[in-house]
């Protein structure tokens, strides 16, 4: 341990009350990020996160609750998350850089959805600051203590945080790095099946009838295992085996959301903003000659170039809206990650004054490319003919610091963890000329990456 920063702001929560926001920074020489989330497992099981994104240059852990904003407040819950974190930050002294409380935390799919299912008690947002935080960027650690409370005299209490930090690096630098064997399934099942292959030709119908122009529809697939999975387990699975995708796990009691996406939402960076519009796409080849052949194969094939471009329209529209000197290439290009390719197009501004990161994933969610064209038309068919409750799969996740800096992806190569099941979600965009077989076969695809890392086969 090399250097130490504290800061303690009092700041002023409720009409009467005022709470004192106590942050403490230490830098740590060398830390695993998953043996400091393995390390949280008997104080803080069910209160800890993980992300990592997809350059590697940033990772987040965090352990215990110092604080949570959760609401169901359907539209309003992306102004409300805003509003209570700008409140509780905006005393903050910053007496260093390191010195920065992260917010993590998502917002679910669809707050309408009413589908009783592993989500029912998952509040619409939920974002949490971390008591015991770690931050690895660009190859430094540093782990920090936030504390917030009314109590007058609370240095008894964080001296005993103090403590429990000291433990938790140590346990995390000291202990054999465990390897985890992956879990045994026992069964599995594909629900609502039927239903979904007859949504697809529903919903292409309603298309044709010019209801929508794409719509994407969903389907889970459920997974029992022999013995209760815990979250170091099948992290330290998808960590390993999806290196290039933005990595996260969120627990919310006995819920692990986890998952490995390919998509950014939305990242900003010193009032830079980024997006990535991430549509259409095809299987990985068994050679290079197979898989450069089916990457010439996707980037001419008008149906995947039609879903891609709606995607691109859309979120050049949001950006213009919200930033300037806006940057979109002409054509897409590939993205490839082990299982699937997809076309891709990066899409950066100049963030405007008055725009903000939860501004624009208020009104980039959900892109074309998870919902669909138009939104609201295919919000309502989504609700009529999917019959899952999405909780947040294909939802914004990801994290916000005290000056507005960020990053969302969105959560899909996902699934749900709920002690010994397992619940995995897959979507396709669907278009007018668009096959049940086809689509069904393609979230056959989606769902190997999560499968994988939970020891699963399909007999497809």
């Amino acid at each position: 341990m090399q250097h130490k920063w504290y800061n303690a702001t009092e700041i002023e929560v409720g009409s009467n009350s005022k709470q004192i926001f106590y942050m403490e920074t230490i830098e740590v020489s060398r830390l695993s990020a998953l043996a400091f989330f393995a390390a949280g497992e008997s104080k803080y099981k069910g209160k800890r996160n993980y992300w990592q994104n997809r350059e590697k240059t940033f990772t987040l852990v965090g352990l215990g609750h110092a604080y949570t904003i959760e609401n169901n407040a359907s539209d309003a819950r992306f102004d409300l998350v805003e509003h209570e974190w700008k409140k509780l930050t905006s005393q903050i002294i910053e007496e260093d850089q390191h010195l920065q409380p992260i917010l993590f935390g998502g917002f679910t799919f669809d707050p309408q959805n009413e589908v009783s299912a592993e989500w029912t008690n998952f509040p619409q947002s939920y974002f949490t600051v971390a008591t015991h935080q770690l931050v690895i960027r660009n190859d430094k650690a540093y782990v920090t203590i936030n504390y917030i409370t009314d109590e007058e005299n609370s240095a008894t209490t964080f001296e005993a945080l103090r403590k429990e930090r000291d433990e938790l690096i140590h346990a995390a630098q000291v202990k054999e790095v465990k390897t985890y064997a992956k879990p045994t399934m026992t069964s599995y099942m594909e629900p609502y099946k039927q239903e979904y292959l007859n949504s697809i030709n529903k919903v292409t119908s309603l298309i044709k009838a010019n209801e929508a122009q794409k719509v994407v529809i969903a389907r889970s697939l459920a997974l029992q295992f022999k013995e209760t999975i815990t979250s170091p387990q099948i992290l330290s699975h998808v960590v390993h085996e999806q290196p290039e995708s933005y990595l996260f796990g969120l627990e919310h009691g006995d819920l692990l959301f986890y998952g490995a996406s390919p998509e950014r939402l939305v990242k900003v960076d010193n009032g830079r903003a980024y997006s990535s519009c991430v549509a259409g796409s095809i299987k990985r080849g068994t050679t290079a000659e197979a898989d450069e052949e089916l990457g010439r194969t996707l980037l001419s094939d008008l149906k995947n170039l039609g879903e891609h471009h709606y995607v691109v329209e859309m979120i050049t529209d949001t950006f213009k809206k919200n930033c300037s000197k806006v940057k979109v290439p002409h054509g897409p290009k590939l993205l490839k990650i082990r299982d699937i390719q997809h076309l891709y197009t990066p899409v950066e501004g100049q963030l405007n004054e008055d725009a903000t990161i939860l501004q624009l994933v208020k009104h980039l969610h959900p892109t074309p490319a998870l919902g669909g064209v138009p939104r609201e038309q295919a919000m309502e068919i989504i609700r009529t003919y999917e019959p899952m409750n999405r909780g947040l799969y294909a939802a914004p996740i990801g994290w916000l610091d005290a000056d507005g800096n960020g990053e969302f992806a969105v959560a899909i190569r996902s699934a749900a963890l709920v002690q010994d099941k397992a619940y995995l979600y897959a979507g396709g965009g669907i278009v007018e000329d668009s096959e049940a077989q086809s689509e069904y076969e393609e979230t056959l695809v989606k769902f190997r990456p999560m499968l994988r890392a939970l020891g699963g086969q399909l007999h497809e």
